[in-house]
């Protein structure tokens, strides 16, 4: 059988009442061989059809199954005693992909994916299920969280939080396409869908659930920023700005998207030429 046909026949059985206590030691080579093929980036939490990017359900499932058929146990790493149900991630990958991860504070956990040319500054987090593409950066105090896919020769600035999505399976993760720059303290979350070759100004918060203005093609837009983009955050008059108890008016959050202007692009371009 496939690995994805024994992922799903495990999250049958799993179902039907298999726990942890049950599992068998084949059952946990499948789960091994699994996270094996996620770190290899063999197999994703997302990917783009037509357009759009799609959850493999699949996936998701033998992620969950990964916390739903293990035991916590005391594990040590960098001499340090924690307890999970999961080891963190060998690294002995990396290098011979010419990734660097700088020490005493990147944390990689099981089953996450990262290309080649990468660099993951400290301190940092890449959670299980997450894919980051070749030539990306991981900058300080940043998040890359669960089946979150990032795409190649992105920019996450430091003190960025990339949020995960692994229930339900059905929905896609967060997403950041090729080429983003994310300035420092942005948050993406519950979904959002960064397009390829936008930047995106400092302390911005992507989510669903916050209007985007697209001022290219004067629309508005939810879980989005569409490719090619410049987006900072602004803020637009509350329905509770004539509230007797808040004085001065009230406001929410809102995202503007305008063209990339040319300086912009030669400002990530001066970042592109530090990292080399």
């Amino acid at each position: 059988m496939s690995l994805q046909t024994d992922v799903e026949d495990l999250w049958q059985r799993k179902q039907d009442g298999l726990t942890a206590d049950d599992a068998s030691a084949e059952d946990l080579t499948v789960l091994d061989e699994f996270l094996a093929a996620l770190e290899a980036g063999e197999v994703r939490a997302a990917e783009k059809q037509g357009g759009e990017w799609i959850a493999n359900e699949w996936v998701k499932q033998g992620i969950l199954l990964n916390f739903g058929l293990r035991h916590t146990a005391e594990r040590e790493y960098g001499g340090v005693t924690y307890h999970d149900v999961l080891p963190l991630r060998r690294t002995d990958d990396l290098n011979d992909r010419g990734t660097r991860n700088t020490p005493d504070g990147t944390t990689i956990r099981r089953g996450a994916y990262l290309g080649e040319d990468c660099i993951m500054m400290s301190p940092s987090f890449v959670n299980i299920g997450a894919h980051v593409g070749d030539g990306t950066l991981i900058d300080s105090a940043d998040t890359v969280g669960s089946c979150a896919q990032i795409g190649e020769n992105a920019k996450l600035g430091a003190n960025t939080l990339i949020g995960g999505v692994l229930e339900p399976v059905e929905d896609a993760p967060v997403i950041v396409e090729d080429n983003v720059s994310l300035g420092a303290g942005c948050r993406v979350t519950s979904g959002f869908v960064v397009g390829e070759n936008s930047v995106v100004g400092e302390n911005t918060l992507l989510t669903p659930r916050i209007p985007v203005y697209d001022l290219v093609e004067e629309e508005v837009l939810y879980g989005e920023l569409p490719a090619n983009r410049r987006a900072f955050q602004r803020f637009v008059e509350s329905s509770v700005s004539e509230h007797d108890l808040i004085d001065g008016g009230a406001f929410k959050p809102a995202v503007v998207a305008t063209h990339i202007e040319e300086e912009t692009l030669e400002a990530t371009e001066r970042e592109d030429a530090l990292r080399e």
